[in-house]
């Protein structure tokens, strides 16, 4: 269904993890906000309360859902693809307009890690995406193999990491890295890439249960 070698999955995990850092959210506000009292630490900081969360959650699919769909994983298969079609759309479109605005305030400077927690936690976007497309993509990546589930998890929190990191890292040195047009570029190659494997997991759920 996805790629099977731990290179190809942790580099599966990093693109489509990257799409979702990318993303404009409470959990990037919170790394601004914390970077601009605290400095550059700030952003790994944040990865690590949202790492946490993360691991609650791969926990939960991979001794729960994991058992309780185990007949149904070409249903749950579908959704994840339909998912990452809906999210590269989405992507796509605000790829147009999005921004980084280094100067955002408004979230507690607080410990950074609890500001992870906080703000993936009550991020509709973060349950939503673990339950369709997380979810979907971990079972399919622990058809083949431990291993080459561990590499697709890396590679996700990999792109957390670099990307609050250089967030944070832009903060303290008071100007982005990325030009506006660049910015968008890269999240608009994001949104289509979620497409088109999208379009390939689906397709493949297709074809297998056929």
């Amino acid at each position: 269904m996805i790629p099977s070698s731990p290179l190809e999955m942790l580099l599966l995990g990093f693109i489509i993890g990257l799409t979702g850092a990318l993303a404009p959210g409470p959990t990037l506000v919170a790394t601004i906000n914390s970077s601009l009292k605290g400095g550059w630490t700030m952003g790994p900081r944040v990865t690590l309360g949202h790492i946490l969360v993360e691991i609650v959650m791969v926990v939960l699919i991979v001794a729960g859902l994991a058992i309780v769909f185990k007949d149904f994983s070409w249903l749950i298969g579908g959704i994840g693809g339909i998912a990452l079609v809906v999210f590269g759309i989405f992507t796509i479109l605000e790829s147009r307009n999005a921004e980084i605005d280094l100067s955002q305030s408004g979230v507690s400077r607080g410990d950074p890690v609890l500001a992870g927690i906080l703000t993936s936690i009550s991020n509709p976007y973060f349950w939503l995406w673990w339950f369709t497309v997380g979810s979907a993509l971990l079972m399919g990546a622990l058809a083949g193999g431990i291993i080459g589930a561990l590499a697709f998890i890396l590679g996700h929190w990999g792109a957390d990491l670099g990307w609050l990191t250089l967030i944070s890292v832009s903060v303290h040195k008071g100007r982005f890295f990325l030009g506006v047009r660049e910015f968008r570029t890269i999240l608009g190659l994001c949104g289509i890439f979620l497409v088109i494997f999208g379009g390939y997991f689906i397709t493949t759920v297709w074809v297998l249960q056929g």
